[in-house]
């Protein structure tokens, strides 16, 4: 039996051939985990090559920026390398994938928030260095400073309420897998996104749009014709009230 649950085949020989490499890629996660841990060497590779692009995601708006992200993501993957022995199975192995590249992000924004600078914008990179993930496109140039603005505010919150906000409200991810990743319990994920939106409410504010009070009603004249107000009703032509009609009797009785 291979790392794989599966029967060898010989025809394959020594150095391993097509049914072996059919075998990487039918396998199971958890297939891969262990068969790396006994020693194979294409297996972890082939893991991380099935969830690299929703690895790097995470890295990537977790970070803010693409250099930071490859770094963390870098560390992961060394630390999951290393770390695979002592896989539990308590939980999938693409949750135990994200805790560890999380923490990797975690572990390098605590580092550097003495020295805080501020990333370019993802999409404004020309280099043509490998590519660990899809395109991220630039803002536009009159958003950008708002995008600098956003990022910054992200920051400055704690590490903590940071991971939370970007995998609930950026990434998506449901709050149970979130506490996964996380290793914490599904209320401490909903306590850090409230507390961390509550403080970018503060810190964005000044970003809301101001709403003007709405302008006072005022009549609307037609030609010579006096505007007429709603506190002064124009009475119907032809009908006049009854002290009118007193007068012109009045009158009539003069003559």
């Amino acid at each position: 039996m291979n790392g794989y649950g599966e029967r060898a085949d010989a025809s394959a020989g020594a150095t391993g051939g097509p049914p072996l490499a059919s075998a990487l890629t039918e396998a199971t996660d958890l297939a891969l985990l262990r068969a790396h841990v006994a020693g194979d060497r294409d297996a972890f590779t082939e893991l991380f090559q099935r969830h690299r692009d929703r690895l790097w995601a995470v890295a990537l708006r977790t970070m803010g920026d693409r250099e930071e992200a490859a770094d963390a993501l870098q560390d992961a993957m060394l630390s999951a390398h290393r770390a695979a022995s002592r896989f539990r199975g308590d939980s999938a192995v693409t949750t135990w994938l994200h805790r560890i590249v999380v923490n990797a992000c975690l572990d390098r924004i605590r580092r550097r928030q003495a020295h805080r600078t501020v990333p370019l914008p993802d999409g404004s990179r020309t280099d043509s260095g490998p590519s660990t993930g899809g395109v991220e496109p630039a803002a536009p140039a009159h958003d950008h400073d708002t995008v600098l603005v956003v990022r910054d505010a992200l920051a400055a919150l704690p590490v903590e309420q940071r991971a939370a906000l970007v995998l609930v409200d950026v990434q998506g991810y449901p709050v149970a897998e979130v506490a996964r990743m996380l290793g914490v319990a599904e209320g401490t994920v909903k306590s850090r996104c409230a507390r961390g939106r509550a403080r970018l409410a503060v810190l964005l504010g000044h970003l809301r749009p101001t709403v003007a009070a709405p302008a006072e009603r005022r009549p609307v004249a037609t030609g010579d014709v006096p505007a007429v107000t709603s506190g002064n009703p124009r009475p119907p032509e032809g009908v006049g009230s009854g002290s009118g009609r007193s007068r012109r009797d009045a009158n009539q009785e003069d003559t």
